[in-house]
């Protein structure tokens, strides 16, 4: 080979990497798609390599490139849908407003997120407390990272609020807790495709854990 040829070869082969790490991307975005549909169909117990291979439109050889089994795939799916819910709570309590319209914000972009899959969000609340430790564990920190954002919102209101009550993380973290009962229960009543109708509920609630009496 010579020596512009080695050049054009060696040129030749981040833009290859490139495609096979697209197509890779491609292939796991499919995957998690496919596990969301095949959860919905059959829930989790009943789910097979072969039912989100076949969604996905993969092999179940590609399947095992990406996941070690089905618990990782749908811990994936959990993880996804945990990450795309704190963002879109998080972008809708914009700064300018008050500490409890930022709440009140953020709670619902959290329901009407959940409430638009309404058939996936009850697979995905119900099934997760029976897919194993490391599903509780994720489920724990999802609630963590949401209980975080609703202390930095109350935190920044109490600042401006001489006499505020104090606001610790275990207080955010049972207000998460009190609202994912709600909307559990209202999973459970099937009611998974109204849950922004607890906006009034929820929102209510945490004023009267994080106000105090009389502000």
């Amino acid at each position: 080979m010579t020596s512009s040829a080695t050049r054009h070869s060696e040129q030749a082969r981040p833009a290859d990497r490139s495609a096979e790490n697209a197509r890779a991307n491609g292939h796991r975005v499919r995957l998690l798609a496919g596990m969301a549909t095949a959860l919905v169909e059959k829930g989790y117990s009943a789910v097979t390599i072969a039912d989100i291979a076949r969604h996905a439109r993969v092999s179940k050889r590609t399947f095992y490139e990406h996941f070690a089994d089905k618990q990782e795939c749908f811990l994936a799916v959990y993880a996804s849908a945990s990450d795309r819910l704190l963002r879109l709570a998080d972008e809708a309590a914009q700064p300018d407003l008050g500490w409890v319209e930022q709440v009140r914000a953020a709670v619902h972009a959290y329901l009407a997120a959940l409430q638009t899959e309404p058939a996936l969000t009850r697979t995905m609340l119900l099934e997760i407390q029976s897919a194993g430790p490391e599903a509780l564990r994720l489920r724990r920190r999802g609630q963590q990272r949401f209980a975080t954002l609703l202390l930095e919102r109350a935190e920044e209101g109490a600042r401006a609020r001489p006499g505020a009550r104090p606001i610790s993380a275990a207080m955010a973290t049972a207000v998460i807790g009190g609202l994912n009962e709600l909307v559990l229960e209202a999973v459970e009543d099937g009611r998974a495709d109204r849950l922004t109708e607890l906006d009034a509920v929820a929102t209510e609630f945490v004023r009267a854990v994080l106000v105090a009496p009389g502000e």
